[in-house]
């Protein structure tokens, strides 16, 4: 062997038989012992490919350049310092090398962020490991391992098949053909193609349905998709719609104040009379005002955050696009089970053909009283409970572990009540799978909606053992068991109607029965199972809301959101669950079937005023999806099977299960639950719409405050006048308060009435009607405060020197103030919180009036900044004029929302 190579290499896996392979790789079919794992390790080495190379941070950080804005920057750094201007020079390098290192630092945390996302969505894998199902990091599978294979996994590592039961699986990434692939365990020529190799399974490749195990024959770069990696994308870089019509928007924006720009500079040395050198600088100072160069580092740092801050609530983005889709949205159609519940299922309820049974336990242990109208009942007086405890043990793919005295499941939580219920009747769970060899199964599929195996003990005796859905199982017997051990013809009503009975009761329903067959028997057929089982009884199992799921249901409702709730579960149970979640319309449920007797036109007006859907198939969500679409509805569907890709896909924002999602759902959805709690879908909301609101006021400030200064340079420029502000100072300005004040925006907590607010509409545009408006209001009244302020001072008789400091201090002023009113748009400003703000507010103010009082007070910075310290009562007068500006367009902000209210009354 090789030695970290994950492979041995002289071995042409699909060749040779699997108990050869098993000598080889000195296995078995119980797995690997805990002894040898280690040692594999670190011969073969983690089971993962090598990361791609990164760019250097040096490369990085001279990429921040690479834009247009700054590229005008840094020609207007060249000219000035040729026409000697060199104080000018180092002002505007300073401004532009700030923006690249903001640029560096954020595109630093935002690689980790990525990097975060990777880990927390890392391939598990389900192993055999010392007899024992286990689920572990796919990185540490080493050759030798068994792999468990389910519908909707993605294959760990390459492995050699040694079980197929209507195993498929889905290899387009190798071999380019979308048609899944029929598995078989029989090995094949030494030449055939990747795709004829039916006896393996590959790396990346996706389970479409069935179930298998193979042995671990590569890892890591030894795989097949190894050896090809380049076929492999990349995690989406960070970079949405939004960002790219803003840096469109900039550009454009860049072309017109560059055009503007120059006819100023003909304008003013040839009609003017200027000197040259004079009305370049002052046109300098124009584009650098009017130029929003931070921008779009500001806007994808609030992205970043927005994308750190929903991994912390359990929402991990996988398509950044989505942050801004998931604050339109305006119904969630969501799974039930794990989601809405705590996904602790528990068997509370058995009803056999002559009485029934309630259950009591805590969670997953395997012990708890068993009685009849609340007396204490002897299981061994009871035989049928041995023989429906022995079916749920055999027709059963889960495993429970007790790890720090508490019992948990390894697989399908439903099957590990049905465990927990056999130890409860009495039995040895693993004693029962040992004596009693499963030889075939078919695996349980929402299209047929049962599960059975073929089991055969040493005594030569075979059954047939079944569980699923009731009705199906119904009419799939003939006979019933009776309490003294008999069978006698099947009572299909008194069935149904206690599965109605415990389905009311919020209940998940399975009924199972049995088979006896020749003990020759040794392949499993739909045809053995389709008629002439014998009904043993149903099982009632609960899986109790979470507290937490119901909370953020209601602050949905406050949010103008509809929750829907989807699944597969009776519509009994349904109904019950709907009622204690506080769904809107419990009472109106829908099946599968009603839904296929509907045409589209039908479901889409069913749809809106119906809340539950039971009994229906993954292939529903979509058409409920489109259905809800139809209405011009921005929709969430959350999904964790294999064909629940195609409504993932379609739903304006896909949401797949972290825990129990398939790969294949993972990889179709925008986000991806950590937790697979639907507290968790409310609070990504609550964050999508932060993150919108936090990128509109970044917008809401930038604008208005780069225009304000640029009209500023215009209407002096086209009149004839002496610049109140410097350009010098212009570079400064934005230069502090581009780092500082527009920074702080991105990291703004939620508003007290997001969630309190109706959906917008997906549509809608950023640069609305209102924010052109708000850009137009606040830049004349910036014009007014700065001009109004400099002539206040001329008049005065102030030099002009101190009167362009009073002139640019007034301008930093109004541009604070207009802080905290962009920190509440869709509300009151004038609250205490208000103006507490926050800490990275405060300490933004505090360094931008510590840089303002600098340069305004220190002599060494007057110099470079032609400043004079300004009288006290004056600077009382600027702050004046900030307050002003604030309740002027407060005002106005409420006179606004007044309208809207009255228009909307």
């Amino acid at each position: 062997m090789s030695k970290k190579t994950g492979e041995t290499t002289e071995h042409v896996w699909h060749t040779i038989a699997v108990s050869n392979i098993l000598d080889i790789l000195q296995t078995s079919l119980n797995g690997l012992s805990g002894k040898n794992i280690a040692s594999r390790i670190e011969t073969y080495g983690p089971n993962r490919l090598p990361e791609t190379k990164k760019r250097s941070a040096l490369i990085r950080f001279l990429l921040q350049f690479h834009n247009i804005l700054i590229y005008v920057l840094l020609c207007s750094a060249a000219i000035t310092a040729l026409l000697n201007h060199l104080v000018d020079t180092t002002v505007i390098l300073l401004v532009v090398f700030a923006n690249a290192i903001i640029g560096f630092v954020q595109e630093g945390k935002a690689e980790k962020a990525m990097n975060a996302i990777h880990k927390m969505l890392a391939l598990k894998a389900s192993v055999l490991r010392d007899g024992v199902r286990q689920t572990i990091d796919g990185e540490m599978l080493v050759p030798g391992d068994i792999v468990l294979l389910e519908a909707g996994d993605k294959v760990p590592a390459d492995l050699r098949l040694i079980q197929a039961s209507g195993l498929q699986i889905q290899e387009s990434i190798l071999t380019g053909e979308s048609v899944p692939i029929d598995k078989k365990t029989n090995p094949v020529t030494a030449n055939v193609p990747v795709g004829d190799r039916k006896c393996m399974a590959y790396s990346g490749t996706l389970v479409t349905s069935g179930i298998g195990r193979g042995i671990v024959v590569a890892t890591g770069t030894a795989t097949e998709i190894g050896r090809i990696s380049g076929m492999l994308s990349s995690v989406e870089t960070l970079t949405t719609p939004l960002l790219k019509q803003m840096n469109v928007f900039a550009q454009w924006l860049t072309a017109l104040i560059l055009l503007i720009a120059a006819l100023l500079l003909v304008f003013g040395h040839f009609v003017g009379h200027f000197e040259f050198s004079d009305m370049f600088m002052a046109v300098v100072g124009l584009s650098v005002a009017a130029i929003p160069e931070g921008l779009p580092a500001v806007l994808t740092i609030t992205l970043a955050v927005g994308v750190q801050a929903m991994a912390r609530r359990n929402a991990i983005v996988r398509r950044l696009p989505a942050i801004e889709t998931l604050g339109s949205v305006s119904v969630i159609c969501t799974d039930k089970t794990g989601t809405l519940t705590r996904n602790e299922m528990m068997v509370v309820s058995v009803v056999t053909q002559s009485h029934v049974f309630s259950l009591e336990g805590c969670g997953y242990e395997p012990k708890g009283a068993i009685r009849i109208n609340d007396v204490h009942v002897n299981v061994r007086e009871h035989i049928i409970l041995e023989e429906l405890g022995r079916t749920a043990a055999l027709c059963n793919d889960a495993s429970l572990l007790l790890h720090n005295d508490v019992w948990t499941v390894e697989g399908d939580p439903m099957e590990g009540a049905l465990l927990t219920l056999s130890g409860k009747v009495g039995l040895d769970v693993r004693k029962e799978q040992a004596v009693w060899t499963r030889t075939d199964a078919i695996p349980f599929d929402a299209k047929h909606r049962f599960m059975a195996t073929l089991n055969h003990d040493h005594e030569k005796h075979a059954f047939i053992f079944v569980k699923g859905a009731p009705e199906q199982i119904i009419s799939m017997c003939s006979q019933q068991r009776t309490v003294s051990d008999t069978t006698e013809p099947l009572d299909t009503e008194y069935w149904h109607e206690k599965a109605d009975q415990i389905a009311a009761m919020g209940q998940r329903v399975l009924a199972f029965a049995f088979k006896p067959v020749n003990p020759e028997h040794t392949v499993l057929e739909y045809s053995d199972v389709n008629q002439g089982l014998i009904f043993i009884g149903l099982m009632g199992l609960m899986d109790p809301p979470r507290h937490e799921a119901i909370t953020a249901i209601a602050e949905c409702h406050k949010a103008g959101i509809r929750v829907k709730m989807i699944t597969g579960d009776h519509k009994g149970t349904a109904a019950a669950i709907g009622k204690q979640i506080g769904l809107q319309n419990p009472e109106t449920v829908l099946t599968g079937a009603d839904l296929d007797r509907m045409d589209d036109l039908a479901l889409a007006s069913a749809v809106l005023e119906t809340d539950i859907f039971a009994r229906t198939s993954p292939e529903h969500k979509l058409r409920l999806v489109m259905g809800l679409q139809s209405h011009g509805l921005a929709v969430a569907m959350t999904g964790d099977g294999v064909n629940d890709a195609p409504a993932l896909k379609r739903a304006d924002a896909g949401i797949a299960m972290g825990l129990k999602g398939s790969e294949a759902a993972k990889e179709a959805a925008e986000f991806v639950l950590a937790d697979d709690n639907f507290a968790s879908i409310a609070a990504a909301v609550r964050e999508g719409r932060t993150v919108y609101d936090n990128i509109k006021k970044v917008i809401s400030w930038t604008l208005p405050t780069n225009a304000g200064e640029a009209l500023t340079i215009i209407v002096a420029l086209l009149f004839g006048m002496i610049l109140p502000i410097t350009p010098i100072q212009i570079l400064w300005v934005n230069l502090v308060t581009a780092i500082t004040l527009g920074m702080v925006l991105a990291f703004e907590p939620t508003e007290a009435d997001t969630m309190r607010r109706p959906p917008r509409p997906r549509n809608t545009p950023l640069l609305t009607g209102e924010l052109v408006w708000h850009i137009v209001l606040v830049s004349v009244l910036f014009l007014c405060g700065v001009f109004g302020m400099y002539t206040y001072a001329i008049d005065q008789g102030y030099s002009l020197d101190l009167a362009r400091t009073i002139a640019l201090n007034t301008l930093v002023v109004m541009e604070i103030f207009h802080l905290f009113f962009v920190r509440n748009i869709y509300g009151t400003s004038l609250t205490w919180k208000a103006v507490q703000g926050t800490k990275a507010v405060w300490i933004a103010v505090i360094c931008v009036s510590v840089s303002q009082l600098a340069i305004t007070y220190l002599p060494s910075l007057q110099a470079i900044f032609a400043t004079e310290s300004v009288p006290f009562w004056d600077g009382v007068l600027i702050v004046g004029v900030g307050v002003i500006l604030f309740a002027i367009i407060e005002i106005e902000k409420q006179l606004r929302l007044l309208l809207r209210q009255i228009r909307t009354a």
